[in-house]
């Protein structure tokens, strides 16, 4: 595969005609006896992805050469605690790039790792850490040219189902790593700290979920509704319950947009 407006934006971008898992194949091999061939910000990515895994195990489904499966590995050096924005500043990211494409921007990020359009996924973000915390593995799969038929299931869309037209797996791709590694960079320039970065301002101006009404399933099961209010400086989602108005913050959880 060509690419060349994305292997200008990195150190090291290969592509894979076929992969289980493209976060599998980037923790094992920056982890692995070739990890020093790895350097901040390599990349793996390919338009056939077999057994994607999405957050809370859930599979990540799109038939051969319809969506990609990119996954960026960082060597950022930060606190543990700061890590959780790093999925936060991809869906940024990645609505960013979707929004260059369409006619006119829709794309938004969902609490914590969803980029939509409308009320449609468009994409979904999962972080792994390197085993010893050596760096962390950001996986992004985006949809690119499903039709209607080809949807895995009817709350999902692609770009082409949402008015993109004329845009290359070239486009997309370089369009998130630039966007990726702008705000990366600068996250990490102020060291980790979302708040004097302008990361933690840029997240919540682009996260769609701020205001909404929403329904939070704990860990433990127990789901409760609210209205999501903002970001901790964790990026933790802040919500008030419906029930009482007092305020939480959700660090693990599956949130659902509501419509009251």
């Amino acid at each position: 595969m060509n690419l060349p407006q994305s292997d200008s934006l990195v150190p090291r971008l290969v592509w894979l005609d076929e992969s289980a898992s493209t976060n599998t194949d980037l923790v094992a091999a920056a982890s692995g006896a070739d990890a020093a061939a790895w350097p901040d910000f390599g990349v793996l990515v390919t338009d056939t992805q077999t057994s994607g895994r999405g957050r809370l195990g859930r599979s990540w489904v799109a038939p051969a050469k319809t969506s990609l499966a990119i996954s960026v590995l960082v060597r950022p050096g930060l606190p543990v605690e700061t890590l959780a924005w790093l999925p936060l500043i991809a869906g940024v990211a990645m609505a960013r790039a979707a929004n260059a494409l369409l006619p006119e921007p829709k794309a938004s990020v969902k609490w914590p790792n969803d980029v939509l359009i409308g009320r449609a996924k468009l994409s979904g973000i999962l972080s792994e850490l390197l085993p010893g915390g050596a760096g962390v593995v950001v996986g992004a799969g985006v949809n690119l040219f499903l039709t209607d038929e080809q949807l895995p299931v009817p709350t999902a869309t692609s770009l082409a189902l949402a008015g993109a037209a004329d845009f290359s797996v070239d486009d997309v791709l370089a369009a998130y790593l630039a966007a990726f590694r702008e705000l990366y960079s600068t996250f990490v320039q102020h060291g980790g700290d979302a708040e004097a970065s302008g990361i933690a301002a840029t997240v919540a101006a682009e996260c769609s979920t701020i205001g909404q009404p929403v329904g939070v399933e704990l860990p433990g099961g127990e789901v409760v509704t609210g209205l999501a209010t903002g970001l901790d400086a964790g990026g933790r989602l802040l919500v008030t319950r419906d029930a009482d108005a007092s305020s939480f913050a959700v660090s693990a959880g599956d949130v659902t947009h509501l419509r009251y």
